[in-house]
This record gives structure tokens, C-alpha cells and sequence, in this order.
């Protein structure tokens, strides 16, 4: 097999990787810049969220309340979910996308470099906003994370500026931002791919990140006008959902839902594509069934706007509509059942390297199997009936965005660390990382579960003796959760700053990514490549471009 050479790393100042941290702290127009302003401004945002969980559970450790104020403790309970959801998963999925997404289909940058910057900058005025609300009368938004209406319009200060109005600003200029993330991606996507590289060989990260912003672009406009409306209708005596002057709070239920629903799986699909990424390159083996893999991202996305009712079912929701919407949801488990056959058909009798990334992808993939299960049980009408708004939902809510979510998340950064940085992660405080969070991650959420199923209501402060016992193993777990971090950040500053220089390819993985200089130059690319095979030719003999070096197209012989 035989490569034309391409020296990657130029001479001109213009193609060097940025090297000072003032970088990050400026209006960047490079998508690579602003995929990292996105990765540490979300995880800073992770760690105020995980301290909100940690009080939380520092609470319910004993039956009483007797930790903080009820009235704190409701405000806290929303803010947790508010800054989990729309200033840690979103923005960090957006954030690796960034990175990832142009040089993985070839490109120099995204399609609108500076709309993508201003996407960004707007993240940090939603976190300004949501912390702030602590120091406005009555302190933070109360209503969770959903607001569901009328609690959402209560407004006992009086004052026109309280923490539910500014929650709903955030929320809705945390939605103006994803829209114009979600143009700015499918455009990119879809016009800027490398010759060569058809629908068929793109990356299967690339594939999720172009379904997920999909429903982005069909399901947020609806969230943001709901939380708009919501607003009008507590500044301006509007009356959409005020039960009190003829309005209709189930209507912002729809709203809300319409887009909620489908949001996981814009949280999910882009940790679809990353472990679709992951497993290959450490089993050395092709993955299994890619064309229906790819196929699978699109259908998800499809089926994902009709299921949002099952989140209703004890809204008044008519038989007739439980029952559709109950075999809707049943069947978002098609799709994503052919991707894990998949993926264990990829690991099955290959030369598998348990490392970091490998780690956290397999914790992920199992705890998102048992995700899976209870979530096919909360889609059945009488099971969903038994257990609404009970623990039951939080844990299996918390092992999709914890369990699946966050565990990828770690995955990816570990495994795109030594491309971004240039730097080699130490193994050994990975490792550490990895069983302090997935030992923390099923001791905080498993008891929920059989909490739920007994009976105990969510977002309370106090609760019967008799939950004691599972209550207590779950604060233990959020502890032991909110200690995992530490080797984390440890690992990741010391590394940054002096770790030892990564090779261009370290893992001998296939992909564009992997073929440029570690970290890469500012436009990526000198000479945009020509793709001229599929994706994830382990022990394959084609190279993946004619015009740039490919690395590892065989496998390992070890």
C-alpha cells in the first residue's frame, strides 16, 4: 500500500495551533478554540450543579428536614436541573461537536465561524442570569426544571424581576443560542464535507451530531416560544397558561414536552456517535453493521417527535392517546437496540485495550443497557401510572444523563485529550476516576429505584422513616460521585500543563482527526483531504484518503 506523504504542520505562524490561555478568553472565531470554550465552561457549570446535587442529598440523608430551609431547598432542587441540563450536557456535546465535527469531514471550520462564536458567548450570559436569581427577593426559580405553570406564575414578592422571570430568560436565550448552534452544524455538515466523502463515509459521531441537531432545529422553536409565552405571562398579564384567567397550564406541558422529550435524545446521539468512535479503535476491529448504525440516528430523530406524551399520561391524556403514544415510545427501542447489538458485535473477539476511554465507554454502554430496560417499563401506560413522580423516573432519568451521558463525555475527553492538547493524560489517575464514578454513579441512583417502587415521591424534602435505609446509600453514592472529579481535574490541569508530548496519533485510530498534527492548526488542514473509503477499516488495506498519510489501516499484529 502506498501514500503520497502530506507535511501537515506549516511553517506559518498563521497554521499554528493557539498556544496561550488568553486564547480562550477571546472572540474566537476558530471552531476549535470555541469547542474548548465550551468543554471548560460547561464543566465548571457541572461542578456548581454536582454541589447543588451534594446539598440536596446531604438533606435527604435523614428523614427530617433539617439540613436547609424548604424554600432553599426547592430552589436549589431547580437550579440543579436547570444548570445540569442546560449548562453541562448541551454545551459540552455542542462543545465536542465543534471540535470534532470540521476536521472529521474535512473541513477548515464550521459554515458560519462567527454565528458560532456568538452561539457561545451566549452561554455564559444564561449561567450569569441563572446565578444571579440567588440574589434577587425571593431567591432562585422554585417550579424544577420544567416550570410547569400555575406554580411557575406564583410570584409571592411582588417584584417584577424574581428568579422565575430570570429562568425563563435564560431559558429562552439558551434556546435562541442551541437554534443557531443546530443552522450552524447542519449547514456544515451538509455543504462542507470533504471530496469524496458521501453521506456513507462519514463518521458515525458526525451522523448523530447531524440527527440531533435535526430535532433541534424541529422541536426547540417550540420550547423557546413556550417559555416566552410563560414569561409574558408573568410579566405583561398575558393569560396562555394562567388557570385563573381562562389560560390552559396543560398547553405548556405540550410545549415544554414537544421539545423535552426529544432532547435526550439530542443528549444521547451525539454519545451514540462517540462510542461508535470508541469501541472500534480499541477492540481493533471494524465496526459492526455501519450503514444500518448510521441509518439508526436518523430514525431515532424521527420517531423522537412522537413520544413526548408519554411524560402526560396523568394530565387528563385520553386512552386513545396513552395507548399510541405508549407503543411510540416502545418503539425508540428498535433503533437503539440495533446500535448496541452492534456495538457488542464490534467488542465481541477483539483485541480489546481496557484504557481510560475504553473504561468509561463500556461503564457508559452498561449502565445505559439497564437505562434502557427501566425506560421500556416507564413507557408501558400502568407501570408509568404506578410510579409517576416517584424516585422510580429520577434514577432512571439520572442513570440516561449521569449513567450514559456523563460517562461518554468522560470517555470522549479522555480519548480526543492527547488531539486537543498535544498532551498524554496519566493512566493511572484515569483509572481511579473511572471506578470512583462508576461505583458512585450505581450506589447514588440503583436505590432509587426501589425507592420509587415503594412509593416515595420525588422533589421532597422529608420522608417517612421507612426510606431511610436507600436514602442514606444514595447520598453515599452522591458523595462518593462528587469525590470522583477530583483525580479527574487533577489529572487533566497536570496533564495540560506538563504532561508528556502526545504523538499524532497515539491510539493508531482511523479518521481524518488522527491524520493532522496533535494539536491541530488553526485551518486544520493545508491541503483538504480526498476521502476515498468508509470509515473503520481495521485490518482493512485501503487507505482512507488518496492525498494524506493514513495511519493504523491494519491491525494490530500484537
Amino acid at each position: 500500500m502506498t501514500n503520497i506523504s502530506l507535511e501537515i504542520t506549516g511553517e506559518s505562524h498563521h497554521h499554528e495551533p493557539p498556544t496561550h490561555w488568553k486564547t480562550y478568553f477571546t472572540f474566537s472565531t476558530d471552531h476549535k478554540v470555541i469547542g474548548i470554550q465550551y468543554l471548560v465552561t460547561s464543566f465548571i457549570f457541572f461542578l456548581v450543579g454536582g454541589i447543588f446535587a451534594m446539598i440536596l442529598r446531604g438533606e435527604l440523608i435523614t428523614p427530617e428536614s433539617d439540613l436547609i430551609d424548604r424554600t432553599v431547598y426547592n430552589g436549589m432542587f431547580t437550579m440543579h436541573g436547570t444548570v445540569m441540563l442546560f449548562l453541562w450536557t448541551f454545551p459540552s456535546l455542542v462543545g465536542l461537536a465543534n471540535y470534532l465535527v470540521p476536521i472529521m469531514i474535512g473541513a477548515r471550520d464550521m459554515a458560519f465561524p462567527r454565528l458560532n462564536a456568538v452561539a457561545f458567548w451566549m452561554v455564559p450570559v444564561v449561567g450569569i442570569l441563572l446565578m444571579s436569581s440567588f440574589f434577587v427577593p425571593g431567591g432562585p426559580a422554585q417550579a424544577g426544571w420544567w416550570a410547569y405553570p400555575p406554580v411557575s406564575l406564583q410570584n409571592p414578592t411582588g417584584h417584577l424581576i424574581n428568579g422565575q422571570v430570570l429562568w425563563l430568560l435564560a431559558v429562552a436565550i439558551s434556546g435562541v443560542s442551541s437554534i443557531m448552534g443546530a443552522v450552524n452544524f447542519v449547514t456544515t455538515i451538509v455543504k462542507m464535507r470533504a471530496p469524496g466523502m458521501g453521506f456513507f463515509r462519514m463518521p458515525l459521531f458526525v451522523w448523530a451530531v447531524f440527527s440531533a441537531q435535526i430535532i433541534q432545529l424541529f422541536g426547540l422553536p417550540a420550547l423557546t416560544a413556550g417559555a416566552v409565552m410563560l414569561l409574558f405571562d408573568l410579566t405583561v398579564g398575558t393569560a396562555f397558561f394562567d388557570p385563573s384567567k381562562g389560560g390552559n397550564p396543560v398547553m405548556f406541558q405540550h410545549y415544554f414536552w414537544f421539545y423535552s422529550h426529544p432532547a435526550v435524545y439530542v443528549i444521547i446521539l451525539p454519545i451514540f456517535g462517540i462510542f461508535s468512535e470508541i469501541f472500534p479503535v480499541y477492540s481493533r476491529k471494524p465496526l459492526f453493521g455501519y450503514k444500518v448504525v448510521a441509518i439508526s440516528s436518523i430514525l431515532i430523530a424521527a420517531v423522537s417527535a412522537i413520544v413526548w406524551v408519554h411524560h402526560m399520561y396523568v394530565s387528563g391524556t385520553p386512552g386513545w392517546m396513552r395507548l399510541l403514544f405508549m407503543v411510540t415510545t416502545m418503539f425508540v427501542s428498535v433503533p437503539t437496540g440495533i446500535k448496541v447489538f452492534a456495538w457488542v458485535a464490534t467488542i465481541w473477539g477483539g483485541k480489546i485495550k481496557l484504557t481510560t476511554p475504553m473504561m468509561f465507554a463500556l461503564g457508559g454502554l452498561i449502565m445505559f443497557v439497564f437505562a434502557g430496560i427501566t425506560g421500556i417499563m416507564l413507557s408501558s401506560v400502568p407501570v408509568d401510572v404506578h410510579v409517576n413522580n416517584t424516585y422510580f423516573v429520577v434514577g432512571h432519568f439520572h442513570y440516561v444523563l449521569y449513567g450514559t451521558v456523563t460517562m461518554g463525555m468522560y470517555a470522549a475527553i479522555y480519548h480526543w485529550f492527547p488531539k486537543m492538547t498535544g498532551r498524554m493524560f496519566n493512566e493511572g489517575w484515569g483509572q481511579i476516576h473511572f471506578w470512583l464514578a462508576f461505583i458512585g454513579t450505581n450506589l447514588n441512583f440503583l436505590p432509587m429505584h426501589p425507592l420509587g417502587l415503594q412509593g416515595m415521591l420525588r422533589r421532597v424534602a422529608s420522608y417517612a422513616p421507612e426510606y431511610t435505609f436507600w436514602n442514606v446509600l444514595a447520598s453515599l453514592g452522591a458523595f462518593l460521585l462528587g469525590m470522583s472529579t477530583l483525580p479527574f481535574i487533577f489529572n487533566i490541569l497536570i496533564s495540560w500543563l506538563q504532561g508528556e508530548k502526545a504523538p499524532d496519533n497515539p491510539w493508531r485510530a482511523i479518521g481524518l482527526e488522527w491524520l493532522i498534527s496533535s494539536p491541530p492548526p488553526v485551518e486544520n488542514f493545508e491541503e483538504i483531504p480526498i476521502v476515498i473509503s468508509a470509515p473503520y477499516g481495521y485490518g482493512k488495506s485501503e487507505p482512507l484518503t488518496a492525498n494524506l498519510e493514513n495511519h493504523a489501516t491494519l491491525i494490530e499484529a500484537e
